[in-house]
């Protein structure tokens, strides 16, 4: 092998070592990034749900709300309710996620009569998080219990994005060296690297994705249980029939009381007239024995 056909190979493979070690350093860079880094303006339901976020809603209308400036949240709700028709709550909920641009992500419904109950999830654009969760209040129903929570993502969506920008740079610097490549065996390593750097920011892609899902849309769990219905206490009402049974049921017990009597009498009785009659004749035989004077 001459001088002249070496020089390539070693040019190659050096330009392959500095992008692996480029990548690499990315990889790290991007894991240790915690400071926010500027971003570039962002439109759609992300800046919406940024919106959303300043917008409490006041512990005065029975649910609380949180607020935030600039950042990306993750808004849940929880409210529990109680209605005379927990069925009809639910669809009015369901039919409120749908006019706010929103959808049914789960119900589920069960008990009958006045023991009904049911428990639906809903998601809601940010931006609607409030007028969803006022919506609700105002339902038929009152609110026993309700939480909100907010989950901080800034520094995750940002950090997927710088490293995201940086396997992006990698991936047309690995797509230059392809170009350069000579033999079969050089451009297999290229694209052996390439498909990894690609595979790579297709994860990132999908992580990037379902944190702005979950910032873009908030999701509220709503139960609602029956309200307890206590008996009401009427005044008795006067019935014939049931004074005649009454008393039909009585004369019935005293009637089996005298004839069990009146067994036991006839069993037994005769005991009580013999002890009197050895006691009569008991007393006549010693009158007939004592001497006269």
């Amino acid at each position: 092998m001459t001088r002249k056909t070496l020089l390539p190979k070693r040019k190659l493979a050096t330009l392959l070592l500095v992008a692996m070690a480029a990548l690499t350093a990315c990889s790290a860079a991007g894991v240790a990034t915690s400071a926010p880094a500027p971003r570039a303006p962002e439109g759609g339901a992300v800046a919406d749900a940024k919106a959303a976020a300043g917008n409490g809603t006041s512990p005065a209308q029975g649910i609380p709300g949180l607020a935030s400036l600039q950042r990306d949240l993750i808004l849940t709700a929880n409210v529990s309710m109680r209605a005379s028709d927990p069925w009809a709550i639910a669809d009015s909920a369901r039919a409120i996620a749908s006019g706010l641009g929103g959808d049914l992500l789960g119900l589920s419904q069960g008990g009958s009569g006045e023991n009904r109950s049911a428990t639906l999830t809903i998601r809601v654009p940010a931006n609607r998080f409030d007028d969803a969760l006022t919506a609700l209040k105002k339902l038929d129903g009152d609110v026993v219990a309700s939480n909100v929570s907010a989950k901080d993502v800034t520094d995750q969506i940002v950090d997927l994005q710088a490293r995201l920008t940086a396997a992006q740079a990698l991936e047309q610097r690995y797509l230059q060296i392809l170009a350069q490549a000579k033999t079969v065996d050089e451009i297999l390593r290229v694209e052996s690297t390439l498909a990894n750097t690609r595979t790579q920011i297709e994860q990132l892609k999908a992580q990037q994705k379902t944190l702005n899902d979950q910032v873009a849309f908030s999701t509220i769990t709503l139960s609602v249980s029956s309200v307890p219905v206590l008996p009401v206490d009427s005044k008795p009402i006067w019935d014939p029939s049931k004074t005649f049974d009454r008393a039909v049921a009585a004369l019935t017990v005293l009637m089996r009381t005298a004839a069990d009597l009146a067994i036991w009498l006839f069993v037994l009785g005769w005991i009580p007239l013999l002890a009197l009659a050895i006691a009569f004749a008991a007393t006549r035989l010693r009158a007939t024995r004592v001497p006269t004077t």
